[in-house]
Formats: C-alpha cells, structure tokens, sequence
C-alpha cells in the first residue's frame, strides 16, 4: 500500500515541505563547487523524525530542481504519493541512501558526486591518505576505498556502511566510482563532498612533487578532537561520527 504525504500528520508534512526545501536549496552547491556534471550527483536527507528521506529526481537538470521536484521516499526507498508528478522518479542511487538511512541511525544526510579528483583517486582504488592537517580536522584519518558496486540494488550503501562503521571518515570512495559523503544533516555531508574533492586534489598535487609522508596517528587524534569538539562557534561544526 503506498503511502500518501496528505494523510500525515500536518507536522510531519511540514517537516517534509522543510526537507525539501533544504534538499533543492543544497544541489546548488554541487555545481557552485563543481562537483558534478550534467545531471550526475545527488543529495538526500532524512526528515526528522520520521521514517522517511527526500532525495533528488533523476536525470533532471540542476537549474530544474525546486522544492516541488524532490522525491520523498520510505527508508525502504520507495516513492511515497507526496504529489510530486508521476514522471519524477526518485534518483538511481536511492537504494543505496536509504540502505545507510536504514543501517547508520546517526546519518542524516547522504551526498554522492563523480568530482574528478576524489574519483581519480577511487578508480586507482587507493585510499587519500591523511598528510594535511585539514584531513585530520575533517576525516581523522585516511579517506578510505569501498568496493566496486553496480548501481541498482543496495550493493553501494553496503559497501558504504561496511567502509565506514567504526571510521571517522565521513567519505568513502568507491571504488571505479566516486565519493559517497554522510552526515548529520544533508548539509554536513555536502560540506564533506566538498571537502573529500579539495583534499584530493591537494593531496593529487603533493604527490607529483614527491612522496607523501602520513601525519602521525597521534598528531591525527589531536587534530581531530580539537577540530570536532572545540573549533567554531556552536562547537558543532564537526560531523561527529566517532
């Protein structure tokens, strides 16, 4: 039986209506960041409080994404009758946001781009390693490699969640792919996209001048709680996936 948006609770419809709004607002900065091409990428959140995620159409144009073009879907990744037009069809990678929706309680948000740096480094199925201070801040670590999966089914969100459960990462690279980035919200994990390309492509730069040295494992922690738990204004700035 679908489920219809109309016959929620009117709470529930506002936070949807609000998700979307964030969801459309947000593809923006895949292509502010040019992170994406064409009609590639995607950004979901989950709406809080709910059993339910909104992501972006497939195969639509960034410059047509409104609020009324985003699909609401259950963390089963089926449509809902949310009034969206029968044609708008949730995005290919659905399946896989909602595997790490249904699997990571803390993810909030999920971004995949094919930005060329972090896809570079995941078609050499290499992880990036951590040799710059702002990857300390931002990934604790290595930006580690998941495995190849066809797109389809929800072969990818379980190479993300097995990559990334028990990592401070927020980025995954998978491999012959692209970055997969979570977050607590959507707007964390495109914050990670952003991050993911801008230390690939420092650390891609480095290494054509010579070897790449690793921080310090200890040195890492440092930067990381520090960056996690004390920068910013709010101290909430950091994705918080210990």
């Amino acid at each position: 039986m679908t489920l219809v948006l109309t016959e929620l609770a009117p709470e529930i419809q506002e936070a949807v209506q609000a998700c979307r709004e964030r969801v459309a607002a947000l593809h923006s900065e895949l292509t502010r960041y040019a992170l994406v091409v064409w009609t590639a990428g995607n950004v979901s959140e989950r709406v809080p409080g709910t059993d339910l995620f909104v992501i972006k159409p497939s195969g639509v144009s960034y410059d047509e994404l409104t609020p009324e073009t985003m699909v609401v879907c259950t963390l089963e990744g089926e449509k809902i009758a949310d009034g969206t037009p029968a044609h708008l069809q949730p995005s290919s990678d659905t399946a896989a946001h909602a595997y790490v929706y249904r699997n990571m309680a803390e993810v909030g948000g999920v971004v995949h781009t094919h930005s060329t740096y972090a896809t570079a480094w995941a078609i050499r199925g290499e992880a990036i390693p951590c040799v710059m201070t702002m990857m300390g801040d931002e990934f604790g670590g290595d930006v580690p490699v998941g495995p190849f999966a066809i797109i389809g089914d929800d072969s990818i969100g379980r190479g993300i969640v097995e990559t990334l459960s028990g990592s401070h990462s927020p980025a995954v690279l998978m491999r012959n792919h692209g970055p997969f980035t979570i977050g607590k919200d959507a707007r964390n994990a495109v914050k990670a996209a952003v991050m993911v390309e801008e230390v690939a492509r420092t650390a891609h730069a480095a290494r054509l001048l010579g070897e790449l040295v690793p921080l310090d494992p200890a040195i890492i922690d440092r930067l990381y709680d520090r960056y996690q738990n004390v920068y910013g204004q709010n101290q909430q700035e950091g994705t918080q996936y210990a």
